[in-house]
């Protein structure tokens, strides 16, 4: 049986990264993985920095919020008759993705690409790029869609 980390950040690609990683499931009689990591805000200027009870209230609502989500993902995998498990930590992508891939045992890491553009990833920087790099498992990209360049 494979296992199949699949990272989300549930924007417009994320349906085609569940779909995909679905297919990928059934072919290999894998069980997934579900991701979501949320990224502490950072907003500070010289004068001004949001307080830590501020800061540590948007992480709860945002972490609540996509457990709700990976929870619905969750059952449409469940129904299907694949086995899967999701779990929403607090950090930094690249890194959290791959320290759970570990723990995982994942096989392959299957995850979206936003399709920025290399000036976006050379200023702002690529998760997906990021985890290719250093992955001790197979990676999986699944493209955008014409709609999301």
């Amino acid at each position: 049986m494979k296992t199949f980390l699949v990272p989300v950040d549930f924007s417009p690609i994320t349906e085609k990264v569940v779909e995909s990683a679905m297919a990928f499931a059934r072919a290999f009689n894998g069980k997934v993985v579900l991701l979501h990591i949320v990224q502490a805000p950072v907003i500070a200027t010289a004068e001004y920095a949001l307080p830590a009870e501020v800061i540590q209230e948007a992480v709860t609502i945002s972490k609540n919020a996509s457990q709700k989500k990976l929870t619905h993902y969750t059952e449409h995998f469940l129904k299907a008759g694949i086995v899967c498990t999701n779990k929403t930590l607090i950090g930094a992508p690249v890194a959290l993705i791959r320290e759970e891939a570990g723990q995982a045992h994942a096989d392959f890491i299957l995850m979206g690409s936003h399709g920025h553009g290399k000036l976006y990833d050379f200023l702002v920087g690529s998760t997906a790029s990021g985890v290719l790099k250093k992955a001790k498992c197979g990676v999986i990209i699944i493209p955008p869609t014409d709609k999301e360049n």
